[in-house]
């Protein structure tokens, strides 16, 4: 068949060049038992080869082998070279023809690549073809085509979580698809339906896959599933409910009634406007008011002859209920007679709960009472005896009661009402309050304001106090309560609870260059008089530098927005909170208990959040596959103390010290990569070189478990020692790198042995036990030091000494300035004060008050 006439001759690569140069300046190609013979143009040998087809990058899925193509003209001959070395001749599939315009030869080469080249070089650099033309001028190269083996793991890095929402809030469902080549595809499901944000657009899948509903509406409740996909295969996350929660409100009041026979009118009002849903909170505030009317409104039922019998049977009442009333006095008073001679006077009450000079069995326990004297014994003035208060303080259990309250039941002015406990008594220890925590947030969720309390009581403290005060703790979080002595008024009792809020569980707005820099604390219940106000300590993660950042101090109010009320700095003596920023921890004076959280907005690109890193790993490993976690988390007790539980959970072991990384307001990403890894027993199966977290993840703080998993992969079930450095740090900023040299088959170190244990303290205690000076000795300090001293030997030395003065005008505001001041060393110092260099501090301002603090307990 001639060459110019037929479509494609088919020959293989099977000599050498020169018959490769023959087959072009006049070549004979047997096919069938024609001989072919072509006439090349005079211009041919002037022209370099161009390509008309080039190699395109390609994936191998499964065992399938990939072809490579390379077309050229005019050419004399084109081979394929992968990876540096050129391919066998033989391996080439050429085909050749003529453009009909030019008349100039094109040549066509393929070659098959398979999974087995591939892999012979996995790990140590990509694997790439290129295609080289020859001419009678010159040779030309073609572009590289790279070649990779698809693939898409099972395991989602992130999947989404469940929800409940309000009506019209915003909603995000985070979704990390799992690893693969190419990278998957995401798309969303609710209930198996895809969604489409082009349709529908409330909703938004953001460049990093999660998804977004603007406003959440009723019919969005459903099922959420991510799924991904790709050439290889296709997965589904788990799914996440989200629920859309409507809150109750109120209809209009209704008209007022006509007046009563009681001389009153009334009005009405619904809860259905709309209807609370879906475990929506139920309507706040009354549903029924009354009005006395005017006396010109109240219907007049008696007149005349009948407003005297009136009278008259009023009067007959009141003789009747005065002559009761004489009889029981009388009765009351023989019964008075042959009372114990031990009762004690109800004055203890009023005293502070002192316990009489009687000492005690066993420590902390009262000895058995003694019989009862006969009456009129000469021990019978014992009755009339003042309690001792030099003797040994001991721990006081028993049923206490409002002296002027003989209802049982105890109100909190100007806020809202808390049931009695049964039998209408409240029981105070004067030690470690050991309750069912949930019990009490079951108790307290029932009524109106409580419903929206997390019902997480891990992270739940409570108790009960009165005037003496004392403290609430949630272990291991770095949050506390301090309630001063006398900060409860004298005849109250109250019940105080403390817990820490997840983030994902409030709606914070932060805008611009905010960032949530402390856990959300909620202390309450909110309303209650307060005499003085109370401490509350919590953690938080900024480099508590205020000329970087404007801190400001957010409350939330009984509607559920959130306020600013207090700007760090720039506090106000007159308001009623007050901030003491430390290097880790936020001391906050509060005349109101609350919700209450603190936000930073960085003033330039100086302001740092300080970060923890914590690497964990599988404590169990069977597979050559082996994960190690790195969590990026605020420097909080807090948020580490969920992150060790979660661990635990999932089966984890800390490998290492966690680190601290100061994390700037520069806009740039966190990055985290792995080096020095045996290569012989091990390699890491990240085909990049570094994983990244996008700034923004990171600096608005409401992701509490961020974290990047390294997969590596031991070569052989025999390989235990791992060593290798792990490296984070953000671009053009601080970093920290890790040196790990562990067993994986040994778990040496559980997750919680040594940190769910650094904190075992009570999470109440009431009464003097929650405070490291005694309560007389503070009464004396106070007394001592609030009068102003001529020569400055007043409570103003003690601020300086104790490195209090910025807080001068603060405390010179209060009534007792020194018990604000030891207010603020009890809060500091719980764990870790010694109260002997309180003795120090006041010898040096030259008071002989100091020598008390060096007494035994058995003498104070």
């Amino acid at each position: 068949m001639p060459l110019l006439l037929g479509p494609f001759v088919r020959c293989r690569f099977s000599a050498t060049l020169l018959v490769l140069w023959l087959v072009f300046a006049g070549f004979t190609c047997t096919g069938s038992e024609h001989t072919a013979t072509a006439t090349l143009p005079a211009a041919f040998t002037d022209l370099l080869p161009h390509f008309l087809i080039e190699p395109q990058d390609e994936y191998i899925v499964k065992n399938k082998p990939v072809t490579l193509t390379c077309r050229s003209t005019p050419a004399t001959q084109i081979y394929f070279k992968c990876n540096g070395e050129w391919v066998h001749q033989d391996d080439h599939l050429i085909e050749r023809t003529v453009d009909p315009a030019t008349a100039l030869p094109i040549m066509q080469v393929t070659i098959d690549i398979t999974r087995q080249q591939v892999e012979k070089i996995f790990g140590l650099d990509e694997y790439w073809c290129q295609c080289v033309a020859w001419s009678t001028t010159g040779t030309q190269k073609s572009q590289k085509a790279y070649i990779r083996i698809a693939y898409l793991r099972k395991n989602f890095e992130e999947e989404p979580q469940g929800k409940e929402v309000a009506l019209d809030q915003e909603v995000l469902l985070r979704c990390h698809p799992p690893e693969g080549v190419p990278e998957a595809e995401v798309e969303w499901q609710r209930n198996e339906d895809v969604l489409n944000p082009a349709s529908d657009p409330n909703f938004f899948i953001t460049a990093d896959h999660n998804l977004v509903i603007k406003k959440a509406r009723l019919a969005d409740t459903g099922n959420y599933t991510c799924v991904a996909k790709n050439i290889v295969a296709r997965r589904k996350s788990n799914s996440a409910t989200v629920l859309v929660y409507v809150d109750g409100g109120w209809s209009e009041w209704s008209k007022w009634s006509a007046c009563g026979s009681d001389c009153s009118m009334w009005r009405t009002r619904e809860c259905t406007q709309p209807q609370p849903g879906t475990g929506g909170k139920e309507c706040q505030g009354l549903d029924l008011q009354s009005l006395n009317c005017t006396s010109e409104q109240c219907p007049q039922t008696v007149s005349g002859a009948e407003d005297v019998a009136l009278y008259v049977g009023m009067v007959a009442v009141a003789l009747c209920l005065t002559l009761l009333l004489i009889v029981v006095v009388m009765v009351y008073r023989r019964k008075k007679e042959g009372l114990d001679a031990d009762v004690a006077d109800s004055s203890i009450l009023t005293t502070g709960f002192q316990p009489m000079g009687i000492k005690p069995s066993k420590p902390g326990v009262w000895a058995p009472r003694p019989r009862r004297p006969p009456p009129h014994s000469k021990n019978s003035h014992l009755l009339t005896i003042q309690p001792d208060l030099t003797t040994t303080t001991t721990s006081y259990q028993g049923t206490l009661r409002s002296r002027h309250d003989t209802t049982g039941k105890f109100s909190m002015t100007n806020g809202p009402l808390l049931d009695p406990l049964p039998n209408g008594s409240h029981t105070l220890h004067n030690g470690k309050l050991n309750s069912d925590p949930s019990e009490f947030v079951s108790r307290l969720s029932t009524q109106t304001y409580f419903k929206t309390l997390p019902r997480d009581v891990a992270n739940t403290s409570y108790g009960t106090f009165n005037f003496l005060g004392g403290r609430l703790t949630i272990p291991s979080t770095g949050i506390s309560l301090l309630i001063p002595p006398e900060a409860i008024p004298r005849g109250k009792i109250y019940e105080i609870y403390l817990t820490v809020q997840r983030k994902e569980d409030l709606r914070l707005p932060l805008a611009g260059c905010q960032t949530l820099l402390s856990p959300v604390v909620s202390c309450g219940p909110p309303g209650v008089v307060l005499s003085r106000p109370v401490i509350l300590s919590m953690d938080h993660c900024s480099d508590a530098c205020l000329d970087n950042w404007a801190i400001r101090l957010k409350k939330q109010n009984y509607e559920g927005a959130w306020e600013d009320v207090l700007l760090m700095g720039e506090e106000l003596v007159s308001e009623p909170y007050y901030c003491q920023l430390e290097a880790e921890t936020c001391r906050l004076f509060s005349e109101q208990l609350g919700t209450f959280a603190l936000v930073g907005e960085s003033l330039h690109m100086g302001a740092a959040k300080r970060l923890r890193l914590v690497l964990f790993s599988d404590a169990y490993c069977s597979t050559l596959e082996y994960n190690i976690r790195v969590y990026c988390m605020d420097d909080t007790q807090d948020v580490f103390k969920e992150v060790m539980q979660m661990e635990r959970q999932l089966g984890g072991r800390l490998i290492d010290e966690p680190h601290v990384l100061l994390f700037k307001d520069s806009y740039h990403n966190l990055r985290l990569s792995i080096h020095d890894m045996p290569q012989a027993h091990w390699r890491s199966k990240l085909l990049a070189g570094y994983q990244e977290i996008p700034f923004y993840h990171i600096w608005n703080g409401s992701q509490r478990y961020l974290h990047c998993t390294f997969t590596l992969e031991r070569l052989s079930l025999s390989t235990c020692e791992l060593t290798c450095q792990l490296c984070v740090w953000q671009v053009e900023g601080e970093g920290q790198s890790f040196s790990l040299d562990f067993n994986i088959a040994k778990d040496t170190r559980a997750v919680d042995s040594e940190f769910l244990l650094m904190d075992s303290n009570a999470t109440a205690l009431a009464g003097p036990s929650a405070f490291q000076i005694p309560y007389l000795i503070r009464q004396k300090i106070c007394s001592s030091l609030d009068a102003p001293c001529p020569n400055g030997a007043d409570w103003r030395m003690l601020a300086q000494r104790l490195k209090l003065e910025r807080h001068m005008s603060f405390f010179a505001s209060k009534a007792s300035p020194t018990s604000v001041i030891l207010d603020l060393w009890e809060a500091q110092h719980f764990h870790s004060g010694n109260i002997n260099q309180l003795a120090t501090v006041m010898a040096d301002i030259g008071k002989q008050e100091a020598m008390i603090f060096l007494v035994s307990d058995g003498e104070c």
